[in-house]
């Protein structure tokens, strides 16, 4: 089973492509996974994200986007499988299911209630501990969210998550800077072996350069080079480089996220200039996410041009 010692570096987090009827494109998954990981650079691949729109897909088609994608890359490059879960018993089932499917490591989101009612430290170790048992082979990856959510974890919490032998990385997303560098420290204090990566996908630059081993984001589904090329200036410390990959980057983050964080929405915006970028041939998203509206595809048509990827 590969080690998430070698997860260092880029990791998409796969969007899922649809039929005009709301299935899954088996042909379209398995050929965008294929893509992805024939991108020198790119580590691992991360299946039901929210770029994967898994809040729209049941618990066996999120296994099932798992074994699609784990099928078509055996033998060339790990699989991770997120766990989007309620309650202990849930999230144990899931990730029965996720081993099953082929996954070598999953990806621990916070319970969603978190966000609403919050959590103690206790909650969140026993959540992580529920998930180990239930698939004691696969090593876990910590989703921290947003330090202004109620599901935010402490720089103390996260320190006594890196102690855990089973969890190996960490995937970081705070979208508060100050938070971002001392939690980065307490993670590297409690153990220097743990893998950081940011999530930041609309400041990728910015949270590059903080120290860490790479990045896990959706955004790497839709222009996974360029954000290699930053990622490998950014560690070669060629900032004059960064820059100007960054620059071609902005207006395709600008586009895709709206100044802002992450949404549905935005993951329709993604899917919209896959399209025209020629990565998928269909960008249907489910309900009730909505498609980009006309103004909206135009600025997505010239961001995707200025970059040079325009094929549609």
């Amino acid at each position: 089973m590969p080690s998430i010692q070698n997860y260092r570096g880029i990791i998409p987090a796969i969007s899922c492509p649809f039929t005009p009827d709301h299935r899954i494109d088996e042909p379209a998954l398995r050929q965008l996974a294929s893509w992805l990981a024939g991108h020198d650079g790119v580590v691992a691949i991360m299946t039901n994200g929210h770029t994967g729109e898994v809040f729209s897909l049941t618990p066996s088609e999120r296994a099932e986007v798992t074994r699609i994608v784990a099928d078509e890359l055996k033998g060339r490059m790990p699989v991770i499988s997120s766990i989007v879960c309620e309650g202990l018993a849930e999230a144990a089932e899931h990730a029965r299911a996720a081993q099953a499917a082929g996954a070598v490591a999953l990806d621990v989101m916070p319970p969603h209630h978190w966000l609403r009612f919050g959590f103690t430290p206790g909650h969140a170790l026993q959540y992580f501990e529920a998930i180990h048992k239930a698939a004691p082979g696969l090593d876990l990856v910590c989703h921290v969210y947003p330090a202004w959510t109620r599901a935010s974890y402490s720089s103390q919490l996260l320190a006594e998550l890196a102690k855990l032998p089973y969890l190996q990385a960490f995937k970081v997303g705070q979208r508060d800077m100050n938070k971002y560098a001392r939690d980065i420290q307490a993670i590297r204090e409690a153990d220097a072996g743990k893998a950081i990566l940011t999530c930041h996908d609309e400041y990728l630059l910015a949270s590059m350069v903080q120290g860490v081993d790479g990045a896990l984001v959706g955004f790497a589904t839709f222009i996974p080079q360029l954000i290699i090329d930053l990622w490998n200036a950014v560690k070669a410390g060629d900032l004059k480089k960064a820059m100007a990959v960054q620059a071609v980057i902005t207006p395709l983050k600008d586009a895709v996220y709206g100044g802002g964080e992450p949404t549905g929405e935005a993951h329709a915006r993604m899917k919209g200039g896959m399209y025209l970028a020629g990565v998928i041939d269909d960008a249907t998203v489910r309900p009730p996410t909505e498609a980009p509206n006309a103004h909206e595809t135009a600025v997505l048509r010239a961001a995707v041009q200025q970059a040079g990827l325009l094929k549609r």
